[in-house]
């Protein structure tokens, strides 16, 4: 094992009454990819904090090689008494070079002359992205970084980490930016720290192994401590197992939109029924809207059902917004209709803000101060709707001021999931909230009885969810395509351009093409490797899986080293041939 450049030893911290966590052991070895899971409200945004030094501890010993250059992005950072992004990016003394700066703004499209008190969250976070990746670092430490980037952004910033040659420390909750990027993984859970040689891609089934042993154990214990400590985590196995039924059929619910429609990915379904025609809950007939001499949304025909799961993506910019308010009814078509269900009752979570004063109790913004809440009409106990949503029922009592953002999130969800609605607009819903309840919420709105708007730049999460996606390039086209955000992306990669030779004369021709299908190699490799790549990743799994052991390396340092390579061999296997399979899938959808 390579010496660390960061540890902490025996690490504690008191918060409030008692202690946050304490006898934390952790380190950081110079190459690392680290993702650090846990519960909204764990502590895993004070632990970066300690990591980078920015606040003391109460107990334990912080250790660092000299001269190893930490450096953290916040969650929010503080833009307060700057007159430009660039004052911002640029202060302090352990400010960036000016030129470095420059360059990486540059490639994330964010001009830092913009004033600092009228710039966008996404411009906000754009620029502390650039002050932290300028400055070098040698340990970067990232505290939600696609938080209000769009997808071309996160991809940049994907590309970026990926060539770093620090070590690194993420939070998200983007799985697929997780399962892209990370290696080890640090599990901030109850109060205690575990650190796995696996990447994301892995954790799941590794906490399932620790769950189950912990099964084992508390067998011992009174059962009424088994109700009372151990009731949330039996469920989140059972949650995922759920999921994975509901993915199931989110993929037949995909398949029957895809059948209605049309070649332009209009929405092509039959109005002679009267079943057919009470299912319309909003009808778009070449609806356009502009701003300032510009077209945001161009001819727009689309049909949504009673039960459609849509998502919409796109740049910022690109008109997502104005889209979401031309659908609800807020803004009016300057072309065309657009007509919406009589009997439409929506709610848009982003609009409920106000009610998470930070002097108000848990109780009141749930019950209205009570015990009772309404849950879709039917009243039920507020202890019991909080540990639906994956809260500790003692915190009912708690001042909203006190919770971490993603326990503010899960909260607002709760109070409005309890509501009668058909209609149920999401703006951004991940922002800020964990894993575990990213899985509630993907359960929740699987079972809801309704239609669902959602805008979101997290791919995993739209994969998991939505039945038709709605994508948009600032155009003002609308591309509507059956499926997840992964479906969207497969649509639009552009086709393969056709070739221009030069003839002896010296004009241009199109170049015909060489082939009329596969040869019998390719062709072989296209039908085969898929089933490949999926035996590689149980391989991963496997080997991943044993790596989990935090007593492998000192019971057996030969098998831990062979593992590992394994591990990196088999990776390295499994991206040659994904992208030998998308080679020969552009090569078959170009032959038509």
């Amino acid at each position: 094992m390579v010496a660390p450049i960061l540890s902490y030893e025996n690490l504690g911290l008191v918060q409030g009454a008692g202690w946050l966590f304490r006898q934390l052991d952790l380190y950081i070895g110079e190459r690392d990819r680290l993702a650090l899971i846990g519960r909204n409200g764990a502590g895993k945004t004070t632990l970066l904090k300690l990591i980078a030094g920015a606040i003391d501890s109460d107990e334990g010993r912080r250790t660092i090689v000299p001269g190893t250059r930490v450096v953290l992005l916040e969650q929010d950072p503080k833009l307060d008494g700057f007159a430009t992004l660039a004052d911002f990016v640029l202060a302090g003394a352990d400010a960036p070079m000016r030129h470095e700066a420059d360059a990486i703004a540059d490639q994330l499209g964010i001009d830092l002359s913009r004033e600092a008190s009228s710039a966008s969250g996404g411009e906000r976070r754009r620029a502390a992205i650039v002050r932290a990746l300028a400055q070098n670092p040698d340990v970067l430490l990232l505290d939600e970084p696609t938080n209000h980037l769009d997808i071309a952004a996160i991809e940049w910033l994907e590309q970026w980490l990926g060539r770093f040659t620090g070590a690194f420390v993420v939070i998200s909750h983007d799985r697929t930016f997780l399962t892209r990027l990370t290696k080890q993984t640090l599990w901030l859970d109850r109060g205690t720290i575990r650190r796995a040689e696996i990447g994301y891609g892995g954790f799941e089934a590794w906490t399932e192994q620790v769950y189950a042993e912990e099964e084992r154990g508390r067998e011992r214990l009174d059962a009424k401590l088994k109700i009372e400590e151990h009731w949330l985590h039996r469920g989140v196995t059972g949650r995922r197992r759920r999921n994975q039924g509901r993915l199931a059929k989110l993929k037949e619910m995909r398949a029957e939109r895809a059948a209605m429609l049309g070649p332009q990915g209009a929405a092509a379904l039959a109005t002679q029924s009267d079943d057919v025609r009470t299912k319309v809950v909003i009808d778009a007939r070449h609806a356009s809207v502009g701003f300032a001499g510009r077209t945001i949304i161009r001819n727009l025909d689309l049909r949504i059902t009673r039960g459609d799961r849509i998502g919409i993506v796109g740049p910022n910019g690109a008109g997502k917004t104005t889209l979401l308010r031309l659908l609800t009814g807020e803004l009016a078509p300057d072309e065309g209709e657009v007509r919406r269900a009589k009997t439409l009752d929506g709610i848009v979570i982003d609009q409920q803000r106000k009610l998470m004063a930070p002097e108000k109790r848990v109780r009141d913004v749930l019950a209205d101060g009570g015990d009772w809440i309404e849950v879709l009409g039917v009243k039920k106990h507020i202890h019991g709707y909080l540990k639906d949503f994956l809260f500790d029922p003692n915190m009912v009592e708690a001042r909203i001021g006190t919770l971490s953002g993603g326990e503010r999130s899960r909260l607002l969800l709760a109070r409005e999931f309890a509501r009668r609605s058909n209609l149920l607009v999401l703006d951004e819903p991940t922002n800020d909230l964990d894993l575990e309840t990213l899985d509630l919420l993907q359960e929740v709105i699987a079972d809801y009885d309704g239609t669902v708007l959602i805008v979101s730049h997290d791919r995993d999460f739209l994969d998991r969810t939505v039945t038709l996606t709605l994508g948009l390039d600032g155009s003002g086209r609308v591309d509507v395509v059956a499926g997840g955000y992964a479906d969207w992306e497969a649509r639009r990669k552009p086709r393969p351009e056709t070739k221009k030779i030069a003839t002896k004369a010296g004009a241009a021709v199109a170049e015909k093409p060489r082939i009329a299908k596969l040869s019998y190699k390719d062709q072989r490799d296209f039908d085969l490797l898929p089933r490949r790549i999926e035996a590689i990743e149980g391989a991963i799994s496997r080997d991943e899986a044993a790596l989990h052991d935090p007593a492998l390396y000192a019971r057996d340092p030969a098998k831990f080293a062979a593992l590992t390579e394994a591990v990196a061999a088999a990776r390295a296997e499994k991206e040659a041939a994904e992208q030998r399979w998308l080679e020969l899938a552009e090569q078959v959808e170009a032959l038509g």
